[in-house]
């Protein structure tokens, strides 16, 4: 993946394990636990080109959001905010290589950003 490639969908779910059942079952994705994320199953599209993982709803989530993936999430959120977005989530640790943050752009969408690898891939 590059700057800019939409890398990840977070679906917004009150019951991961029923969600798990209902995309499986209804899309066909395969949809597993991964070590070291337990409570946020991951999901990857029959294509193997989407993924994404289903998360717990909360307060400040209640719709899906894309991740785009970024060379650096401090100069993505500091143009962001320049144009007239707003820092939702700032930069956060996935693991020793990776980071997510999130911004809400000027029509009030929250778009996700991922910068990095997580650890084990490629």
């Amino acid at each position: 993946m590059a700057h800019g490639d939409i890398t990840h969908i977070d679906i917004p779910v009150a019951d991961v394990h029923a969600a798990s059942r209902f995309y499986g079952t209804l899309f066909g994705w395969d949809i597993q636990e991964v070590p070291g994320f337990e409570g946020y199953p991951m999901w990857s599209a029959p294509n193997k080109i989407s993924g994404g993982g289903l998360a717990p709803r909360s307060d400040g989530f209640t719709a899906p959001r894309s991740y785009v993936e970024v060379d650096s999430i401090d100069d993505v959120l500091a143009q962001a905010t320049q144009l007239g977005g707003e820092v939702r989530l700032p930069k956060s640790p996935i693991d020793e290589t990776s980071w997510w943050a999130s911004f809400v752009d000027p029509d009030g969408n929250e778009i996700g950003l991922f910068e990095g690898r997580v650890s084990g891939e490629g």
